[in-house]
């Protein structure tokens, strides 16, 4: 079996290392006869399995011990209900950063909720290339929390900085499912960071939410039980069957993070050469292009286009057969992107950035 170079977006590539040791411990984890998919979430054995994979995520991103980490299901775009319900019972408007699909996802939510929303800042104007700076940001007076997007996967953009909040109490509210572990993070800047798992973290199905333990007190009464935040925490984020195999596979890239990568400073160091190096090749080539302002580049979610859009899929043929997976830009845009997550490796980015220079050689 050949291993080819995987830049999908979501589900991403996960590390080789995972995988392999996921099939060694497939049909007999670690000698109990049985595999992590058969076992009783409330066994001792599993009951093992997710407290290591959270003391691991701890340890990585350096969580205050005032914060409660939850692993719950339905994906980020669940917690786009589930951030408004949980975090307005005491009334307030919904505040947020609009930088792009994912950020106005999370708007259109926060609105069929019926709960007040407010743009506090756009880069609608700028045509979602550059994100906004901090002195346009403008609190409505009844903020409840502000949300922002930190990487639109799609856009491919990505803030360079932590807004902050000028209202005293209002929640920092972060949705980081394509960049969170990609390098150090000060977790005790937010009050909620949430993030679907099928990026940086392991398979689809988990959503990882970390959450300041004072906050689990403001949900709605008509919160959903399966959405709150404080019933989750309660239950260990077992209050029924949670994905198990999906919490197992994390705990195993927390671990791959740790103990092969070197934690999230080797982590990002990685992460800066590989986009560095993508980016290079776009600027260096009049053949591709990338419209994103330099400092909210994205370095997990790379798109770019031809300068030729007749070759897109003759770009897209060439490269599968060339062992580079997925790089078709997201439907609603179209042209390449080249998702570079934490298990993406060095050497993939060198393929992909050598088949670009010869496409180009042959095509331009």
């Amino acid at each position: 079996m050949t291993r080819k170079f995987n830049f999908c977006a979501g589900p991403a590539a996960l590390p080789t290392a995972v995988l392999e040791r996921a099939r060694a411990e497939m049909l007999d984890y670690q000698g109990r006869g049985l595999s992590v998919m058969e076992m009783s979430h409330r066994s001792d054995d599993f009951v093992a399995i997710a407290e290591k994979a959270e003391a691991d995520l701890r340890e990585l991103l350096d969580i205050p011990s005032q914060y409660r980490v939850l692993f719950m299901q339905g994906g980020a775009s669940t917690q786009f209900a589930g951030v408004p319900l949980n975090l307005l019972g005491e009334g307030g408007s919904a505040n947020y950063l609009y930088t792009g699909i994912w950020g106005k996802k999370a708007i259109k939510e926060a609105e069929h909720l019926a709960v007040g929303s407010h743009v506090a800042a756009s880069s609608e104007s700028n045509g979602l290339i550059a994100v906004p700076r901090q002195n346009a940001i403008q609190l409505s007076g009844d903020v409840g929390y502000l949300h922002y997007t930190a990487n639109e996967t799609i856009g491919g953009l990505e803030f360079d900085y932590i807004p902050e909040v000028a209202a005293d109490g209002v929640p920092l509210v972060c949705d980081m499912s394509s960049s969170i572990l990609s390098g150090p993070l000060d977790v005790s800047r937010f009050g909620v960071i949430y993030a679907g798992a099928q990026k940086n973290i392991g398979p689809a199905g988990l959503t990882l939410v970390i959450v300041r333990e004072d906050l689990l007190e403001r949900a709605r009464k008509d919160c959903p039980t399966m959405l709150n935040w404080k019933t989750a925490a309660e239950a260990g984020s077992m209050f029924n069957t949670p994905p198990t195999y999906a919490w197992y596979l994390s705990g195993l890239v927390f671990e791959w993070l740790k103990d092969e990568v070197g934690g999230l400073d080797a982590m990002n160091a990685i992460n800066d050469r590989k986009a560095q190096a993508l980016y290079a090749a776009i600027d260096g080539n009049d053949f591709y292009s990338n419209p994103i302002v330099t400092e909210n580049r994205s370095r997990m979610n790379v798109p770019f286009v031809l300068a030729d859009d007749r070759l897109d899929k003759t770009f897209l043929a060439e490269s599968e057969a060339a062992g580079l997976l997925n790089l078709a830009g997201h439907r609603s845009v179209g042209g390449m992107r080249a998702s570079l997550y934490n298990a993406v490796p060095e050497t993939a980015v060198t393929a992909l950035v050598d088949f670009m220079g010869d496409f180009a050689r042959r095509h331009g």
